[in-house]
C-alpha cells in the first residue's frame, strides 16, 4: 500500500476539548457569581443584624442586675435580651417624658446642657437631626428629585430636604425660593454633596428614598420595580463584564521602555 493510499488521519481533538473545558469553566463562574449575588446580601444582612443585637446586649447588660439576667438561670445566654430591655426602657422614657413631670425634668436637663459651651452645640445639632428623622413631622429626605448636575444635560438623583434658614436664604442670589438637597455618591450613598438649588430646577420623582438608595448603590443596574430574577441576572452580568474588562486590561502588552541616554 502506497503512502498515497493510506486513509487520512483524524484531526486532533485537543481544540474541541479546550473549548469544552472553557465552556464549563465559564458556566461554573457564572453560576458562582449568581449564587454570590443572591446569598451575599442575605448573609451580610444577617451578620449586621446579629452584630447590632450583640452590641445592644453588651451595652445594656452592665445596667441589668445579675438576678434579672437570663444567663443566671439558663445554661446559655439569650441573644436579644438586652435589646428587649433597651426597647422597653426607651418606651418607658417616652411615656414619662409625655407628662408634666417628665417634660420639666427634660427642660432642666436641656438648660444645664445649654450652659456648656462645647456640649451645647453638639447636643442641639444631634437633637435637631433626631427630631427631623424620627419625629415623623418633618419632610427631610422623604422626597426624591432630579437636579441637572454636574453639567448641563446630566441629571443626578438627589434627596430633597428643607428650605434654608432665613439668614442663609437672604444671602442666596435671586428672588426665587431655594431648597437644600443632598446628592448621594455611588456606590456609597452615605457620602455625597450638600447644596442649595432653586426650587424650579428640581424635578420631583415618584420614588421612595429606599429605591433611590438602591439605584445609587447599584450604579443604575437595579431599577425601581424591576423583576428580582432580572435584577440578579443584571448584577451577574455586571460582575462578569467587570471581570472580562479586568482580564483584558491584564492581557494588554506592557509599553516598551525606552532608555534615554
Amino acid at each position: 500500500m502506497n503512502r498515497e493510499e493510506l486513509p487520512p488521519t483524524a484531526p486532533p481533538e485537543e481544540p474541541l476539548l479546550e473549548e469544552h473545558h472553557a465552556g464549563l469553566v465559564a458556566r461554573f463562574r457564572n453560576y458562582f457569581l449568581t449564587g454570590l449575588i443572591v446569598a451575599g446580601p442575605v448573609a451580610i444582612t444577617l451578620y449586621l443584624t446579629w452584630w447590632f443585637v450583640n452590641w445592644v446586649d453588651n451595652l445594656v447588660r452592665p445596667f441589668v442586675p445579675t438576678a434579672y439576667r437570663p444567663e443566671t438561670y439558663l445554661p446559655f445566654g439569650l441573644p436579644g435580651s438586652g435589646l428587649i430591655v433597651a426597647v422597653f426602657a426607651l418606651t418607658m422614657l417616652g411615656f414619662l417624658t409625655a407628662n408634666l413631670i417628665g417634660r420639666t425634668l427634660v427642660d432642666l436637663g436641656e438648660r444645664l446642657l445649654g450652659r456648656m459651651p462645647v456640649v451645647r452645640a453638639i447636643y442641639r445639632g444631634l437633637k435637631q437631626v433626631f427630631e427631623t428623622l424620627f419625629s415623623g413631622k418633618g419632610s427631610s429626605f422623604r422626597k426624591v428629585g432630579l437636579v441637572e448636575f454636574p453639567s448641563p444635560g446630566m441629571w443626578s438623583i438627589v434627596l430633597i430636604s428643607q428650605s434654608p434658614s432665613a439668614n442663609v436664604a437672604s444671602q442666596l442670589p435671586g428672588q426665587e425660593e431655594h431648597i437644600s438637597v443632598f446628592l448621594p455618591c455611588a456606590p456609597n450613598p452615605t457620602t455625597g454633596f450638600f447644596f442649595y438649588v432653586p426650587k424650579s430646577k428640581i424635578i420631583e420623582v415618584d420614588m421612595s428614598t429606599e429605591d433611590a438608595a438602591t439605584l445609587i448603590m447599584s450604579a443604575g443596574v437595579v431599577q425601581p420595580g424591576s423583576d428580582p430574577q432580572k435584577r440578579n441576572a443584571a448584577l451577574a452580568g455586571m460582575a462578569n463584564a467587570a471581570r472580562v474588562a479586568n482580564s483584558a486590561a491584564a492581557l494588554q502588552p506592557a509599553p516598551a521602555k525606552v532608555k534615554v541616554e
